[in-house]
Order: C-alpha cells, then sequence, then structure tokens
C-alpha cells in the first residue's frame, strides 16, 4: 500500500471519530471508566502488598539457640529441672555471644531468610520480664540467646523453619503459623481477585470498541460496498476503522491517567493509610508510566482486535452477498 494511500487512510480514521462524536465519546466514557477501575485495583493492590511486606516483617520468628539455660531449663524424663552441677560445656554448643553470632550467621544464609537479628539472654529477658515476671521471676539468667528472623516469604515458613532446625546450635523455634498461613491466604485471594477484575473489564473494554466499529461500519455500509465493487482490498476498507479504534483506545487511556490519579489523591487523604496502616503509601508518579503503559496497550489491543473481528465478519458477510448479487 502506497504512503498516499495510508495517510489518506488514517486521516478518514480520524474522521470516523469526529463524525460519530456522540457514539465515540459514550465508547470513550466506557473505556475511561473501565481502566479507571484497573488502575484503582492496581494501585490498591500496590499498597495491600505493601502492607503485606510489613506484616511479614512482623510476623518473626524466633530461634533459641543450645545454650548453657537451654540445657539447664529442659525438663528432664521425671518433668524436673537438670542439675547444674551436671550440667557440662559439650551438652550445648553456644558458650558466649561470638559463638551465637556464627550461628546466626548460618542463618542468615538461607534462601528465604530476608533479615536476621541476634540477641542475647539478657535482652530477651529485659523483653518480656515486663509482661510475664510473675511467671518467669526476676532471675536474669532464665532466657537463652537466639535470633529473630524475618523471611522473604510467609509461604515457606515450614520448609524454612525444617533448614534452620538443621543447623548446629539452633535448640527450638517459636513462630506463629496460623499469622503466616493468614498472610499467605490474603496475598493469594488477592492476586486472584485482581486477575478476574482485569480480565473481565478486558471483555467489556472490548466489547464497547465493537460496537462502536458496527456503527461506524453500517453508517458507511453504502461507501465500503462501493469501494469493494472497485477493487478495493480488505486491508484498505480496514485501515480507517483499525486507526479509529486504536484512537479511542489511545485517549481513553490518557484521560484515564488523569482521572486516576485524583482519585488516588483522594483515597490517600481519606482511607488508604488509615484501613492498610501504611505509614508511606505506594506514590503515584512511581506507578505513573506502568499504568499509561497498561492503559495504552488495553485500548489499541481492544481498538486493533475489536475492529478486525468486526470488519472482517461485515466483509465476509458482504464479499458473500456482492457474489451472489452477480
Amino acid at each position: 500500500m502506497k504512503a498516499r494511500s495510508v495517510r489518506y487512510l488514517t486521516g478518514e480514521g480520524f474522521k470516523n471519530v469526529w463524525v460519530n462524536r456522540l457514539m465515540s465519546i459514550a465508547s470513550i466514557g466506557v473505556l475511561m471508566a473501565c481502566m479507571v477501575l484497573i488502575g484503582i485495583a492496581v494501585m490498591l493492590g500496590q499498597n495491600i502488598n505493601r502492607a503485606m511486606v510489613g506484616l511479614e516483617q512482623q510476623n518473626v520468628i524466633k530461634v533459641y539457640f543450645n545454650d548453657y539455660n537451654s540445657v539447664f531449663y529442659s525438663k528432664g524424663e521425671d518433668g524436673s529441672l537438670i542439675d547444674k552441677s551436671a550440667i557440662t560445656e559439650d551438652m550445648y554448643v553456644v558458650h558466649n555471644d561470638d559463638e551465637g553470632k556464627l550461628v546466626r550467621d548460618e542463618i542468615a544464609k538461607l534462601d528465604n531468610v530476608a533479615e536476621v537479628t541476634y540477641f542475647t539472654s539478657q535482652e530477651d529477658y529485659e523483653l518480656y520480664k515486663e509482661k510475664y515476671i510473675d511467671v518467669i521471676g526476676d532471675d536474669e539468667n532464665i532466657c537463652s540467646c537466639g535470633a529473630k528472623v524475618v523471611l522473604k516469604d510467609q509461604s515457606k515458613l515450614s520448609a524454612t523453619k525444617a533448614s534452620i532446625e538443621k543447623i548446629e546450635g539452633v535448640h527450638h523455634i517459636v513462630s506463629s503459623d496460623e499469622t503466616a498461613e493468614k498472610i499467605t491466604a490474603i496475598k493469594d485471594g488477592i492476586g486472584i481477585a485482581g486477575f478476574w477484575i482485569i480480565a473481565v473489564l478486558l471483555v467489556i473494554s472490548l466489547v464497547i470498541v465493537c460496537n462502536t466499529i458496527r456503527v461506524t461500519m453500517y453508517n458507511r455500509k453504502l461507501e465500503i460496498s462501493i469501494m469493494k465493487a472497485v477493487g478495493a482490498t480488505d486491508s484498505f476498507v480496514r485501515l480507517p476503522f483499525v486507526v479509529e479504534g486504536v484512537l479511542l483506545g489511545v485517549l481513553s487511556a490518557v484521560l484515564s491517567e488523569v482521572v486516576v490519579y485524583f482519585c488516588y489523591r483522594v483515597m490517600l487523604e481519606t482511607f488508604i493509610p488509615s484501613l492498610l496502616g501504611v505509614t508511606q503509601p505506594v506514590a503515584f508518579a512511581s506507578m505513573a508510566l506502568p499504568l499509561f503503559g497498561l492503559f495504552a496497550a488495553i485500548g489499541v489491543l481492544s481498538g486493533v482486535i475489536g475492529s478486525v473481528i468486526m470488519i472482517r465478519k461485515y466483509l465476509k458477510r458482504e464479499g458473500s452477498e456482492f457474489k451472489a448479487y452477480n
């Protein structure tokens, strides 16, 4: 196809948008509604993910090391404490803080470990004495040293615990498995819900573009028939409608980006920080370009696919009618 023909047909596509401006405005409005809902869902999802990361970091597991206290406060077979005089150094692995930090370093090497913080027996005692002073008493040597571990992925909690338990110097692990399961379930649920929301809105966008192209196509039914009669190719007839669909999609993407920006500002000022407990919400600037890329992709794909589907159906039917007529 010659460049002059492409320019002419592209101009026809732009003209179609203006000639059918009421339908074009309606289509852009519906496409914008779909894109804005997708944009809000994406921004809300990003903030929920950040909140989930915060919960994961708070849901640490505590690993207690095999030191003197872990041996002494282990119950014997009769339920009594071991005699201190019977405890020898070969009965436990961690004898001082330096050896405890070596165990910490081994834990840090595991793939699913994001952060490890060593704590001494004194620090652990200070943490619990205010709440449990009646239980643990005023003996500062009752607690063992150990490490607080933050995981990268809470869904791998069981496997990570098993790996930690294999490390020499680890005595036992304290963790909230139920909380980890809830966090994992929430993240999975958000992912599934987001996928279906976007999928449904994409189908709606495609249907809207198809209907717009159909109206334009029937308005130009006589013109298309004449072009086919004089030998115009399908691609020659199709291009203006493809341009029209793409233009509607791009205009919708630009306007949707603006609307999502103002909607997100309102969300930040009203409920996101208080509802999700996010102290630093996701900045719109960090998502502006990916969002516009998503909107543009939705608009362009909807325009191209919708116009191609409708014009193909019409040309196929029109071609058969033309042959029958001749």
